[in-house]
């Protein structure tokens, strides 16, 4: 009898070395992800890859550096921590098993609360706050997906930042654990959350250039 050799574990697959060797068509969980090894950056939605926009134009970067400073400077001594991209946040639904993990974006900023949902490679589960600044390589598809996760998993507030626009929307989770609009903000107005005392972001300076 021929010795068959049994079909290799998620653990003994090889390595996905070139953007060039995904299937963007296929169906992806954190496991496949962990198997990425190019420079490219990617998310999986749903278990759906998506290519992230090229790198950050000074723009971008610049009004990150804004929002992410004044909440840094406001966390002190306060449990809640503040993480930039790259940064993985894993949104599991049934199982924190990799293999069961259908969904992992790199939001611009993230605000975490909950130590417990930190570990070496990221977060997993709904940070407090997510922040994403629009680039021109938005994919409204994509856009429209990351709301659809961060409502089902329970993040309190994903401000959406506009550098060309100057404009600062934010939803905020209600007690039926779905995202309420807000009023669109812009130059001449602040920012402040009831997740963060102390927080004042001020639009002026946010787009300032």
């Amino acid at each position: 009898m021929k010795n068959i050799k049994p079909y290799p574990t998620e653990e003994e697959l090889p390595p996905i070395q070139t953007v060039n060797e995904v299937d963007f068509s296929a169906y992806y969980s954190y496991a496949d992800y962990m198997r990425f090894e190019f420079e490219e950056r990617l998310e999986i939605i749903k278990g759906r890859i998506f290519s992230m926009s090229p790198g950050p134009n000074r723009i971008h970067q610049k009004i990150s550096g804004q929002i992410f400073g004044p909440i840094y400077n406001v966390l002190k001594g306060h449990q809640c921590e503040v993480y930039s991209a790259p940064f993985d946040v894993r949104l599991a639904k049934k199982t924190q098993a990799d293999k069961e993990v259908f969904t992992v974006v790199q939001p611009d900023i993230v605000v975490v609360c909950d130590q417990s949902k930190l570990d070496n490679r990221g977060c997993i589960g709904a940070p407090d706050i997510v922040v994403e600044i629009l680039s021109p390589g938005n994919n409204k598809k994509e856009l429209i997906n990351k709301y659809e996760v961060y409502e089902e998993a329970g993040v309190k507030e994903y401000w959406i930042v506009s550098p060309e626009d100057k404009s600062f929307f934010r939803y905020i989770l209600d007690d039926q654990g779905k995202f309420q609009p807000t009023k669109l903000l812009t130059v001449g107005e602040e920012v402040t959350t009831s997740i963060l005392p102390g927080l004042t972001l001020v639009l002026e300076e946010i787009f300032e250039d």
